[in-house]
């Protein structure tokens, strides 16, 4: 098949950035937001303009179409997310940012998943109260920044046992794709759940990107991607023997 063919979705979801990212890129030009403050500001100005343009549009529906505003692209994609339409996929490391981006989710009422979570084994009550899940990782790169001095291969494990939605991720290519089965292993090592780690790259991996109607287990009437492993997928020397794809053989090892 073509690349074509391997898209599940055209639009899963849209990203926002809390913690040092965006205040390094933009407080470095002098710009705002230079603040984790600034940030949180400009999200929700932004949802604000954007549930007001979206409000605008419906009135002139109901009144007067000469008075619909102006074609807004940015408003139109962000209006998607408002009320929970559109997936947000919300990058925090910190524990103070995980729980803004909570507090910014509850205010609009967003469909969100943390992304990375690095601290969410130090509030994973809090976090399993406001019924969020996380995509955990990456748990074997280096501290490269001040946010991740809390980095450890046990938050997953922690997370799933306080009955949190949990994936793995490797945030490729930080950690190269094909080393995720690696990752799982770690968190197991580390104390995870082994069940929950292997859900934790598939059905869950599936379910918070909303395509497990497809993809992440093998049931009746999703798609045959299957591979097959001479030994237990987290043992280092298991070899990789079969590849199906749609159903079809696509690699033999």
């Amino acid at each position: 098949g073509t690349t074509d063919d391997m898209i599940l979705s055209d639009c899963i979801a849209m990203k926002m950035a809390f913690g040092e990212n965006p205040k390094r890129v933009y407080g470095g030009q002098n710009k705002c937001p230079s603040t984790r403050m600034g940030t949180a500001a400009i999200i929700r100005e932004s949802l604000l303009m954007a549930d007001e343009y979206q409000r605008k549009i419906e009135q002139a529906k109901e009144s007067n179409e000469s008075k619909k505003p102006d074609f807004n692209y940015k408003y139109e994609s962000l209006a998607k997310v408002l009320g929970g339409r559109l997936l947000v996929k919300a990058h925090a490391h910190r524990q103070d940012d995980i729980i803004t981006a909570i507090r910014v989710a509850r205010e609009f009422n967003l469909h969100m998943t943390i992304e990375h979570g690095t601290e969410g084994y130090l509030i994973s009550e809090y976090i399993k109260n406001a019924n969020f899940g996380v995509i955990a990782g990456p748990i074997i790169s280096d501290r490269s920044k001040i946010e991740l001095r809390n980095q450890s291969p046990k938050n997953p494990g922690i997370l799933a046992k306080a009955g949190i939605l949990t994936a793995i991720m490797t945030d490729h290519p930080v950690i190269p794709i094909q080393y995720l089965p690696l990752c799982a292993t770690v968190a197991y090592k580390a104390g995870m759940d082994e069940e929950e780690a292997l859900k934790a790259i598939t059905i869950n991996a599936a379910k918070l990107t909303g395509i497990d109607h497809r993809v992440g287990s093998i049931e009746p009437g999703k798609d045959a991607d299957i591979s097959v492993f001479d030994g237990h997928p987290f043992e280092f020397r298991t070899k990789l023997r079969y590849v199906f794809i749609n159903g079809k053989l696509v690699h033999e090892g």
